[in-house]
C-alpha cells in the first residue's frame, strides 16, 4: 500500500510543519506581553477543565479507540496550528480592512477559527481516511481539536485579564472573573462548535449519497460559524446581557443536543459492531466464541481480568491486541457492508484477518459467554 504509506508520510509532514510555525507564532505572542507571571497564572487555570474534557472524549472514542498519537495531535493542532492561524488571520483582517472589534468578533473570528480548527479534519479524511468511521469519530476529533483550542485562547484571555485594562479588577481577581466565565460555565464552547464540522465530515464519510459527501462536510461548517457568531456576538448586544440569554437558550440546547447525538451513536455502534462481527463470522474470520467478549465494553474488561489472572501481562498485552485488531476488522467490514468502503479495503481487512490468526493461540479468552447487557 504504497499510496497509504505516502499520505501517512504528508500527514506527519504537514502536522510537524504546522505545528512547528505555530509554535514560533504563539511563543512569540505571549511573550511579547512582558508579564511572565501573567502567563503562569493563565496557563495554570487554562489548564483546569482540559483533563476533565479529554477524559469526556476518551470516554466516548471506547468501543473503537482512536490511535493515541492521532488524538494528541488533534489536541496540539488545536493548541498551536489553530489558534496561530486564526490570530494571524485576524491581525491581517483587522489592519487591512480596519473592522471593529464588535464585528471582527461576531464574524471574521468564527469563519477563521472554525476554518482552521476543521482544517485537520480534512486533512485526516485526506491522508488517513481509514480512521474516520463516521459520525463519533468525527466528533472525538473535533472535540480534542476545540479542547486544545480553548485552552491556547484561554491562556490569551487570562493573562490579559491579570494585566488588566485600567477599567475593572486586574491580577488574580481579574483572572479569576474571566475563569468563572469561560473555564467553569462554558468550557465546552469551542469544542461543541468544531463538533459540527466533525458532524458533517462523519456523514460524509458513511453516506453513498454523492450530494451528501458535499452538503454535509459544508453544512457542518456554516453550523460551527453561525453558533460561533452568536455566541460571541452575545458579548456585546445589550453591554453584555444578551449574554445569559445566549447561554441558556443557544448554549446549553445546543450542548445536549450534541451530547444526546453522541451518546445515541456511541451505543449504535456497538449494535453494528455486532452485525458486523456476526457476518465475520460467517465468513470464517472470526470465531463466534470470541464475538461476545470483543462487542459489549464490561464483557471487554471481564475479558481482561481473566487474562491477566491466566497470562498474566503477556495475555493482557495479547488480548488487547486481539480486541483492538478484531474491532478495526468490525468497523472496516460494517464499511463494506454499507457499500462505502475506505481505500484498499480488501488489504486491510486481510491484513487484520492474519493478525487475528497470528494472535489466536496466545490469546486466553474466558469460557462461558457473558450474558448480554449494558454496553456502557
Amino acid at each position: 500500500m504504497p499510496s497509504r504509506r505516502r499520505h501517512s508520510v504528508a500527514f506527519a509532514v504537514l502536522v510537524t510543519v504546522a505545528m512547528l510555525l505555530g509554535t514560533v507564532v504563539m511563543a512569540f505572542v505571549l511573550l511579547s506581553s512582558g508579564a511572565p507571571d501573567a502567563i503562569a497564572w493563565g496557563i495554570l487555570l487554562a489548564a483546569l477543565p482540559v483533563g476533565p474534557l479529554v477524559a469526556c472524549f476518551l470516554w466516548l472514542d471506547r468501543y473503537e479507540p482512536e490511535p493515541r498519537g492521532l488524538l494528541l495531535a488533534a489536541l496540539g493542532w488545536g493548541a498551536l496550528v489553530a489558534t496561530s492561524a486564526a490570530l494571524v488571520l485576524q491581525v491581517v483582517d483587522m489592519y487591512v480592512f480596519a473592522r471593529p472589534e464588535t464585528m471582527s468578533a461576531a464574524l471574521v473570528a468564527p469563519v477563521t477559527e472554525e476554518a482552521a480548527k476543521g482544517a485537520f479534519i480534512l486533512l485526516l479524511l485526506w491522508t488517513r481516511r481509514h480512521v474516520l468511521d463516521g459520525v463519533l469519530d468525527g466528533v472525538v476529533y473535533a472535540g480534542m481539536i476545540g479542547v486544545g483550542f480553548a485552552f491556547t485562547e484561554n491562556i490569551l484571555y487570562y493573562s490579559a485579564a491579570y494585566i488588566g485594562d485600567g477599567l475593572g479588577p486586574a491580577g488574580l481577581e481579574g483572572a479569576t472573573a474571566t475563569f468563572v466565565i469561560r473555564g467553569i460555565f462554558s468550557p465546552f464552547a469551542h469544542p461543541l462548535f468544531t463538533i459540527f464540522v466533525g458532524i458533517g465530515i462523519g456523514l460524509a464519510v458513511q453516506t453513498r449519497s454523492r450530494g451528501v459527501r458535499v452538503l454535509a462536510p459544508v453544512v457542518g461548517y456554516a453550523l460551527a460559524v453561525v453558533t460561533h457568531a452568536l455566541w460571541n456576538a452575545s458579548a456585546y448586544v445589550g453591554d453584555g446581557a444578551f449574554f445569559f440569554v445566549a447561554y441558556l437558550f443557544l448554549m446549553v440546547p445546543a450542548f445536549l443536543v450534541v451530547v444526546a447525538l453522541s451518546l445515541w451513536v456511541r451505543r449504535r455502534e456497538g449494535v453494528m459492531l455486532a452485525r458486523a462481527l456476526g457476518d465475520c463470522v460467517q465468513r470464517g474470520f472470526v470465531l463466534p466464541g470470541e464475538v461476545p467478549w470483543l462487542v459489549r465494553l464490561p464483557a471487554r474488561r471481564a475479558a481482561r481480568r481473566h487474562a491477566r489472572e491466566v497470562g498474566g501481562d503477556t495475555g493482557v498485552e495479547a488480548l488487547q491486541d486481539f480486541q483492538t485488531a478484531a474491532i478495526e476488522l468490525g468497523f472496516l467490514h460494517d464499511r463494506y457492508l454499507r457499500g462505502v468502503p475506505p481505500p484498499a479495503f480488501a488489504e486491510r481487512g486481510q491484513a487484520l484477518v492474519e493478525r487475528l490468526a497470528a494472535l489466536r493461540p496466545a490469546v486466553p479468552l474466558p469460557a462461558p459467554t457473558p450474558t448480554v447487557g449494558s454496553t456502557r
